[in-house]
């Protein structure tokens, strides 16, 4: 009976267990009694562990579930507990059940139900997690949970392989090179496709110098609970000195940076806040260890978050390093006290009425601070060669120049509406801008300053132009060489003084002698006289005739210290003001002549300032054309990118109408005289010609620039081609295909920038009107016939053609269009996509046995197609059926037919299905890219291009099914990225897990996952009803 009771015990034990306020330390202690009670051990571990299988076969983390199983944790454990504090060898006995629990758990590890794989992961993991930190298990047994634990990190559910992480957490040993779990772990945090388990290894792995770069990586993660976790383990875990300058500076770049709020609100709250705890809550130090000189970019964002975590009065009152005049005295500015300065005070005045009264606290009168800017832009050193030479002397020049523009940079800061003082300010300024010892790298800002302080544009050009004719023509004394001839005149009217000193003294004494006072008197003052004459012969003789005068200086720095003050006067005046007297003196005497001067940076500058006067007049930006075009084509690659940038900005205020009429006026004038009423067509016509034939060169040498070697100007061509189209200045189908040729080719997968901005354009365009997408229709059998004529050694043949058509079809959705554009296609009976299945149609019977002819016949089963365009594609595709041979192709174009015969209304309904799977498509690939974000965020989702598979592979894997496809597209939601879809071209990975460990996971960012989830079953779903409806017709 009792042993009956005993055994009741252990089953209620674990009913009791399941309860949820159940005190799990009662139970334990009440179960360890009936175990001691009990002489047959083996008995209760059977029955115990027969038990414990109930909960193990269930999957779903129901509550009553998860308190068994912290309740066998706890029971299991508190055995080694006891050994310890009693220190008996009764423990040894005890550790029986350990054992047995460990070994049974090692057997069921690799059961076919994934619940009993998740629930012994899931015990293993809490029962090491239990145990006391000075635990030991069995050599043997630590062998054996290690290798189930290993094998289990491979289990192809998501679930199980958490558990198995966690598990392992305390069998990892870092100090060890070739410790498994490390490898594990550093694999599992790059290539794992679930989310949830690189953050279950971010929470586990232990930071060493072999794991450090891992847990960094991750936070560029594509989920944002990754990221977050991987700042949390970077303050909680790894010390600041660990980390490189160079990390230090990236992680705060991106985590500031990061789309996410509650990414940003950790970086803020526990990675700073841990730094700083580090500094013992210096800011001034944190700022040191962050090299603020070379990226004060981030040091900005840094100090900004500081300030928004505590009260404005703290920051304030503690900055100790301003003395009782509100400035910080000249020999204690360092980089970072002055950074901190200027970043308090540009906050401060963010904040409107309440930072007021604290800016005051912090800035002196501007007249006050005019002066002492100007002593210490005064006492700028300036380097000989030798110095520049020498690394030291450089770097404190640097280190000057930075302090110098911070200095500037808090003018901003400065309320300049008191007569007095801002005229002080606006004399300092100029003073400083004539001096010669100013370096050209404050220029720019002094006279940002300057010019943002006045406000009459007349009054800014008056007040530059006479800076630079100080700093251009400066006075300078002459000595001036004396004649020979003069030297001599001068000697012999000394001489004939000298000799009538001489009679006159001698006069005098003979006076004196005769006592006749009154003749006396008069010689005595004629002597005085002649003294006089005689001294100033003689100081006339000792120095040199000094004369001033303005001397024309032509040195590069001096032509480029001019141009930068040109070209920021030129930047802030209105377009209205054109170009007056003064600014066309200036374009004579500096501007021209600097585009020929034989120093690159005065050449840039040139064609900058250059391209900004030709925005101010539209007959000057005509005649200067040619200049910039030459430049263009013979520069180096930095005037080039400026000229470039000067044209296309004329291009787009201006449009292309300007420059048409070069030709045409010339031949006009020329032919005026002959002309006769029977020619008058005949000229016109050759003036058309002439103005097409201009037009058409000056585009064919921009869209040159496309195919340009060096990425730069590569870019910017795209870049300038993509605005002259968004705003409606160019239309050109030819120019379009070029750019989507451009943003798919391999060369260009490093250009960042160029795909991103390809990326962000390509939607835009094509969704804004219908003009546009017609412009994409035209455009697309010509770029996939350039695809398909690729020869092998071009890298367009890397390229998967269907890709790019599914992109072009995807871009002319009619239900892609804006709200505004669908109304002004409403009275056209044929959309976009009707047209373009004609074209797709007649290319397929051009050749019906090309091996392109598969990717048209898909291409036409994905187009929403109107019920108007029904007659004349079904005689098309019955063609196609005669002459096609291809069984793939066959039954596309049947499913097409079948589709437009099987309902009036047919075409409706597949524009508004297709339109809901566009949608979420087009939300996987472009939505970030449609959205508001800013463009630093849509620079790092575009490089979650860059890490995706799409090239080589993809060519070999066409015959991909549409379920497949489907696949992919989940992968794309996945990734967030406004690429082209990776169609069959992705990792296989159905839901957030994949068999065995899939390929790596892009180090980019992403949307919530839930999104992402919910978007990937909508297309499932699609999918699955698509097969249903076909096999149901069959």
């Amino acid at each position: 009976m009792g042993a009956k009771k005993k055994l009741l015990q252990i089953k209620e034990a674990f009913q009791l267990a399941q309860k949820p306020h159940q005190n799990h330390a009662k139970l334990v202690v009440a179960l360890k009694s009936t175990y001691n009670q009990l002489e047959d051990k083996e008995d209760f571990h059977e029955k115990f562990v027969r038990f414990l299988k109930y909960a193990m076969i269930i999957y779903r983390r129901e509550p009553a579930v998860e308190q068994v199983i912290d309740f066998v944790a706890k029971f299991v454990t508190s055995f080694c507990q006891m050994e310890k504090e009693d220190g008996s060898e009764e423990g040894e006995e005890d550790n029986l059940l350990l054992n047995y629990v460990f070994n049974f758990l090692l057997e069921s590890h690799n059961a076919n139900s994934h619940a009993v794989r998740f629930r012994t992961c899931q015990l293993v993991n809490k029962i090491l997690g239990n145990m006391p930190e000075n635990a030991q298990i069995d050599d043997d047994l630590f062998d054996k949970i290690n290798e189930a634990m290993l094998i289990r990190l491979k289990d192809k559910f998501s679930n199980v392989r958490i558990q198995a992480v966690l598990a392992l957490s305390r069998l990892q040993d870092p100090k060890d090179e070739n410790c498994p779990v490390v490898n594990i772990y550093n694999t599992l945090l790059e290539n794992d496709s679930n989310s949830e388990v690189r953050r279950a290894v971010l929470s586990c792995i232990a930071p060493s110098a072999r794991t450090l770069p891992k847990i960094v990586g991750r936070t560029l993660d594509v989920k944002e609970a990754v990221r977050k976790q991987a700042y949390e383990v970077l303050a909680e875990k790894v010390h600041m000195r660990a980390l490189s300058i160079a990390q230090r500076v990236k992680l705060l770049q991106q985590g500031l940076n990061d789309r996410s709020d509650a990414v940003k609100e950790v970086m803020k709250k526990k990675l700073l806040q841990a730094w700083l705890r580090l500094t013992e809550g210096d800011v001034l130090e944190l700022l040191h260890r962050l090299d603020v000189e070379n990226c004060p970019e981030v040091a900005i964002p840094v100090l900004n978050a500081m300030f928004s975590l505590s009260p404005l009065h703290d920051f304030v009152q503690n900055c100790k390093n301003l003395d009782s005049r509100k400035l910080i005295p000249l020999e204690d500015l360092t980089a970072e006290n002055v950074l901190y300065w200027r970043c308090l005070c540009e906050y401060l005045k963010s904040k409107g009425e309440e930072g007021e009264d604290l800016l005051e606290q912090m800035l002196p009168e501007p007249a006050i601070y005019a002066d002492y800017l100007l002593s210490y832009l005064q006492n700028m050193p300036v380097l000989s060669e030798e110095q520049r030479e020498d690394f030291t002397c450089f770097e404190n020049l640097m280190t000057k120049e930075f302090i110098g523009q911070q200095l500037i940079l808090i003018i901003g800061c400065m309320d300049t509406t008191e007569e007095g003082g801002r005229k002080h300010l606006l004399v300092t300024l100029q003073k400083i801008l004539i001096l010669p010892a100013t370096s050209t790298a404050l220029i720019s800002l002094l006279a940002e300053r300057l010019l943002s302080i006045i406000e009459d544009d007349d009054r800014r050009i008056q007040i530059i132009a006479e800076i630079i004719s100080e700093v251009r023509e400066p006075i300078v004394t002459v000595d001036q060489p004396v004649d020979a001839a003069e030297i001599r005149k001068r000697e012999l009217k000394l001489a004939e003084i000298k000799v009538k000193l001489f009679e006159a003294k001698e006069a005098l004494e003979e006076c004196i002698t005769l006592q006749d006072f009154n003749r006396a008197s008069v010689l005595k003052e004629k002597i005085t006289e002649l003294e006089h004459r005689k001294n100033d012969l003689i100081k006339e003789a000792e120095e040199p005739e000094i004369k001033e005068m303005r001397v024309e200086k032509n040195d590069p720095e001096t032509l480029l210290k001019c141009l930068m003050m040109c070209y920021e006067l030129l930047k802030i005046m209105s377009l209205s003001k054109g170009i007056g007297p003064t600014i066309n003196e200036i374009i004579e005497s500096l501007i021209l002549p600097g585009i020929t001067n034989v120093h690159p940076a005065v050449r840039n500058m040139a064609v900058l300032c250059l391209g900004c006067c030709a925005l101010q007049n539209k007959e000057f930006a005509r005649q200067q054309l040619a200049l910039l075009l030459q430049v263009l084509q013979i520069d180096n690659i930095k005037v080039k990118l400026s000229a470039l940038k000067a044209i296309f900005d004329q291009l787009m205020l201006f449009g292309i109408e300007p420059f048409k009429a070069r030709r045409g006026n010339n031949s006009q004038s020329e032919d005026a005289h002959i002309r006769t009423e029977n020619c008058e067509e005949e000229s016109e016509t050759i003036e058309e010609e002439e103005e097409t034939a201009t037009i058409h060169s000056l585009l064919q040498l921009l869209s040159g620039f496309l195919d340009s070697e060096f990425s730069e100007l590569r870019t910017e061509a795209a870049e300038g081609i993509a605005k002259l189209m968004f705003s409606g200045r160019l239309i050109s189908a030819k120019l379009l295909s070029r750019l989507v040729l451009l943003w798919y080719n391999p060369v260009t997968e490093e250009d960042i920038r160029l795909r991103h901005c390809l990326g962000v354009f390509f939607p835009l365009f094509a969704y804004a009107n219908r003009s546009n997408q017609e412009c994409f229709e035209e455009a697309y059998l010509p770029t996939l016939q350039t695809l398909l004529n690729a020869p092998a050694t071009s890298p367009l043949a890397e390229i998967d053609i269907s890709n790019v058509s599914e992109l072009l079809v995807d871009l002319t959705r009619p239900s892609g269009l804006k709200p505004q554009s669908k109304k002004s296609q409403d009275y056209q009976d044929l959309t976009v996509h009707d047209s373009l299945a004609m074209k797709i149609c007649n290319g397929i019977l051009m050749d019906p046995t090309a091996p392109d002819v598969r990717i048209y016949a898909k291409a036409l089963n994905s187009l929403e197609l109107s019920s108007s365009s029904t007659e004349n594609l079904l005689v098309l595709l019955n063609e196609i059926l005669e002459k096609v041979k291809d069984k793939m192709c066959q039954r596309a174009i049947e499913k097409i037919k079948m589709n437009l015969t099987k309902d009036p209304n047919v075409g409706k309904d597949h524009s508004e299905r297709t339109e809901e799977t566009g949608l979420s498509e087009r939300t996987q690939e472009t939505d970030i890219t449609l959205s508001e974000n800013t463009l630093q965020n849509e620079e790092e989702n575009n490089k979650d291009v860059l890490h995706t598979p799409v090239k080589s592979e993809a060519t070999a894997k066409l015959k991909s099914t549409r379920n497949k496809a489907g696949r992919g597209q989940r992968k794309a939601a996945e990734v967030r990225s406004v690429s082209r879809r990776q169609t069959g071209t992705t990792v296989k990975c159905g839901t957030e897990s994949g068999d065995e460990i899939p390929e790596s996971v892009p180090v980019s960012r992403s949307r919530p996952s839930r999104r992402a989830k919910t978007v990937a079953l909508e297309k499932t779903r699609m999918n699955l009803s698509r097969l249903l409806n076909t096999e149901a017709d069959q």
